[in-house]
């Protein structure tokens, strides 16, 4: 599932975002090495939601897919577990680091890390029941405290995991924060199995020094690939010491008109102003970095043509895309650390 000769290149999962018409406009310009689906809600009322799954039975990136699931209840996740043993996936991971209160409040995805016995539980049960099938775990270095990695990386140790991806920060931290490397590097030194880093890559020189300082197999990279979805042949070509491409504003207006398409070509009932709103949840991330007025006016914006019109004003021209979100966005903190 891995490149062998290079650190690996993971798109992370985003609910609500990268959703099938995001995975096949991403794969359009280069790609993530593997991909994750958005998380599985599971409950003991739940069953697969079928628009996740079209992102595993539709597959359009010709590459590794892995099946995230987040919830609590161990009896409930393995029997979903199982159920998604019978598609085409390429591991099953466990979210235990979502730091949305609407789902650490009841226990599930980062409200795990307060509760270390659980995560054993879960560990052991979800090893077994995926079997030869790759299982793989996406974590945060602890819920209040960075210091509880020392107990959660002690648990880690002793499953079988095949794979671990860390943010480096905490469930408190949300996204407001550098991250801790120094945890994430004691990781990937110490576990059995290949170690991602996650968090705060938002350009290649991020990339590469998260890399650099962590000593991790490979990068899993969200906000920044939205912002820019040619990060991944950056790296790539960074690793390889080949001609990186070069990104200009005009690239980035073809960027969004594809997503608008793609995203809409999903659609069975297209209403044009519902799905303007729609393409704001990707635009709040691309215009980070770009002229102040570009984000106040895009996010009045209520038609297709209003909407074009604004993104043609700040990227019809062939001038370098900014390399850098703002650092003092609340979308994008605290990645001088890597610069």
């Amino acid at each position: 599932m891995l490149p062998p000769d290079r650190p690996a290149l993971f798109l992370a999962p985003m609910q609500d975002v990268t959703d099938l018409p995001f995975l096949r406009t991403i794969a359009a310009y280069g790609g993530a090495d593997v991909y994750v689906t958005e998380y599985f809600r599971v409950h003991i009322h739940s069953r697969i939601e079928p628009y996740i799954l079209r992102s595993i039975t539709e597959n359009p990136t010709e590459r590794p897919i892995i099946a995230q699931m987040i919830g609590q209840d161990a009896d409930e996740l393995v029997r979903t577990a199982l159920e998604l043993k019978k598609h085409p996936i390429a591991g099953i991971d466990l979210n235990l680091g979502c730091p949305a209160p609407v789902v650490y409040r009841k226990n599930a995805g980062g409200g795990l890390l307060r509760n270390p016995a659980q995560i054993e539980l879960l560990l052991g049960r979800l090893r077994e029941a995926c079997g030869a099938l790759p299982f793989t775990v996406k974590t945060r270095v602890g819920f209040e405290s960075e210091d509880e990695f020392e107990t959660l990386l002690g648990i880690f140790k002793k499953h079988p995991i095949d794979l671990l991806t860390i943010h480096g920060r905490t469930v408190r931290e949300r996204y407001q924060s550098p991250v801790h490397d120094d945890w994430v590097c004691r990781a990937a030194k110490e576990m059995p199995c290949p170690v991602i880093a996650n968090g705060n890559v938002v350009n290649r020189q991020t990339g590469l020094a998260y890399l650099d300082s962590t000593q991790a197999a490979g990068l899993m990279i969200g906000r920044g690939a939205i912002r820019n979805p040619w990060i991944f042949p950056q790296l790539r070509a960074a690793f390889t010491g080949s001609q990186a491409p070069l990104v200009s504003r005009r690239m980035i207006l073809d960027y969004i008109e594809r997503l608008f398409e793609e995203t809409a070509g999903v659609v069975t009932d297209f209403v044009e102003n519902k799905h303007v709103q729609k393409m704001k949840k990707y635009l709040v991330y691309i215009v980070q970095g770009y002229e102040e007025g570009f984000e106040h006016e895009i996010r009045r914006t209520k038609t297709k043509k209003q909407f074009f019109a604004t993104c043609e004003h700040y990227l019809n021209s062939d001038e370098p895309a900014p390399d850098l979100p703002s650092e003092n966005s609340k979308l994008f903190c605290g990645f001088s650390q890597f610069l």
